[in-house]
């Protein structure tokens, strides 16, 4: 019988991270995510597991150790909260222009600036569109629980290294820090040195074997004709995990005429707002991307030959509501309420304003 504990969602990703055979975190405290280092310091999965635990002089630091850590084939990570993950994003594009897998843990927080530690959701075009310079991805997954901030470290790891990517789990503060039950799946232990060299090898710096070439990791072209080719390349990368990485989930949407659009914790108030507005004879519907990138676009397009109109709900002055209204092309109204520096609507707000443009 698994394991169930109730934990916070940052305790969650440290969890998540001991027991899907992460080598390697290193980190610098930021709240509202600090307890993700904390509970590793706390369970030190050095002696159970082998797993590096660091605290790195400061996030740029931080994000440089998992280039050197990605280098070598090792599952690692590191996590931050808004003007840190700023911090790393030279390192980020560096990761993407070096086709290191990695992950990297965003518990957002209010901005611009130092802000407040409130929470938000308004880092999604630094990290959905990249954040850093250059044409390149994060595959982005938005946990809606604490459950899915468990159950999203492996997943994240499994996607970055299948395609060679950076990986990030794109959070608010409200699921950092809320507490639900988590139920622990199987432990994996960490890939030995002959599994890694074996879905690695043809790649990663792991010592040259006498029956292949140096592998070399960098980021660097001066050629622009060998630069566009591995530009293509990315291309063809990214429309690959277009096609068949997207997840969302929809929520009463079979008989809806008008649809919300939330993401995180969002989604979850978005839910009662659409159980609400149903009790009063409107049929609402839910639709949650929780794959920010790749976005759900197609499956909003089909939803825009369906419904009258959708509303976009987020704790930003609207980021993600423009990827939604690409997705639609104006066939329906596509409208937008949102809160900021820190404030989260009630559902009662929501609903307000989602009657308000219906009618």
């Amino acid at each position: 019988m698994a394991e169930k504990l109730l934990m916070k969602g940052n305790e969650a990703i440290a969890f998540g991270a001991i027991r899907c055979g992460c080598d390697g975190y290193f980190g610098y405290p930021i709240t509202p995510q600090s307890e993700i280092m904390e509970t590793l310091m706390e369970q030190q999965p050095w002696e159970s597991t082998g797993m590096v635990v660091l605290q790195a002089e400061s996030e740029t630091a931080s994000i440089n150790m998992l280039y050197g850590g990605a280098a070598t084939g090792k599952r690692v990570m590191t996590s931050s909260s808004s003007p840190g993950i700023s911090l790393m994003c030279e390192g980020l594009s560096y990761l993407a222009g070096a086709e290191l897998p990695c992950l990297v843990v965003d518990i957002m927080r209010g901005g611009p600036g130092l802000g407040t530690i409130q929470p938000s959701q308004a880092d999604y075009f630094q990290c959905v569109k990249g954040g850093g310079h250059g044409d390149y991805r994060l595959i982005v997954l938005a946990p809606a629980s604490v459950q899915e901030m468990y159950d999203f470290v492996d997943k994240a790891f499994t996607l970055a290294f299948k395609y060679r990517i950076p990986a990030m789990i794109l959070a608010d503060g409200v699921i950092g820090q809320m507490m639900e039950k988590v139920e622990l799946g199987p432990a994996k232990p960490r890939r030995s040195e002959a599994e890694i060299e074996a879905e690695c090898g043809n790649w990663a710096t792991t010592g040259k074997k006498t029956d292949r070439k140096r592998n070399i990791i960098t980021s660097l072209a001066l050629e622009a004709p060998v630069q566009e080719k591995f530009n293509l390349k990315l291309i063809e990368k990214h429309r690959k995990i277009e096609e068949n990485e997207v997840m969302y989930s929809t929520y009463r949407t079979e008989d809806a005429e008008h649809l919300i659009i939330a993401y995180g914790s969002m989604s979850r108030i978005a839910e009662t707002v659409t159980d609400m507005a149903r009790e009063q004879g409107i049929k609402a519907g839910l639709l949650r991307p929780v794959t920010l990138y790749p976005f759900p676009k197609r499956e909003i397009e089909a939803f825009a030959q369906k419904v009258k109109s959708m509303l976009v709900v987020e704790l930003s002055a609207g980021q993600m509501v423009e990827d939604v209204r690409l997705a639609v092309n104006g066939r329906i109204p596509v409208n937008f309420y949102g809160r900021y520096g820190g404030m989260v609507p009630s559902p009662d707000q929501i609903l307000e304003e989602f009657k308000k443009n219906i009618n």
